[in-house]
């Protein structure tokens, strides 16, 4: 294939992509999505939704999911640098309430694709970012789900931030992990 190296990740499916970079004294041009090529490396799936975020240093986003209308997500980062995280919540998954994790930043054109199962979140390492992500599905509200991002039984492995970090409420209030039935989740395995 050649537009993307693909590092396969611990947990099948879930996968680091670096483009391929062209770039002179003008700048650069990547690709960021091609639909034959990622379905060459086994992502075929359709995006219907994109998102982007702005966010401070500290700032943490996660562990989200959404429960019936799940979504694979393909994120990265257009400005800044974040640590990104995809936590398995497949029952009977090998890897289940297992995490990986991967600094993603303007300056190293990573992206990371998070399969449906699974919950996700960012913690902000620079000063701002600005967070990109394709999705397989809608966001439906009234769907949505979490687990806590210092939740003991998964273990994320956060970096250290300078000052307080910055939550959501609803992030702050999220069941534990070993506590929620994640069965509408069975089907992605």
């Amino acid at each position: 294939m050649g537009k993307f190296k693909v590092t396969q990740t611990a947990i099948p499916g879930v996968m680091i992509l670096d483009p391929s970079v062209f770039g002179d004294a003008r700048g650069y041009f990547m690709e960021t999505y091609s639909k034959r090529d990622f379905a060459e490396i086994g992502i075929d799936k359709e995006f219907v939704q994109d998102n982007q975020s702005k966010s401070t240093k500290g700032v943490l986003r996660g562990l989200h999911f959404q429960k019936e209308h799940p979504q694979g997500k393909l994120v990265r980062v257009v400005s800044g640098e974040v640590f990104d995280v995809a936590v398995d919540c497949r029952p009977g998954s090998a890897t289940y309430g297992k995490w990986e994790g991967v600094v993603l930043s303007a300056e190293n054109k990573r992206m990371f694709y998070i399969p449906e199962g699974f919950a996700h979140g960012f913690l902000v390492l620079s000063d701002e970012a600005e967070f990109t992500y394709k999705c397989t599905d809608f966001y439906t509200p009234g769907d949505e789900g979490g687990v806590p991002y210092n939740d003991p039984d998964i273990g994320v492995e956060w970096p250290q931030v300078e000052g307080n970090w910055l939550l959501s409420e609803k992030d702050e209030h999220h069941e534990p992990f070993a506590k929620q039935d994640f069965a509408y989740f069975k089907k992605w395995l």
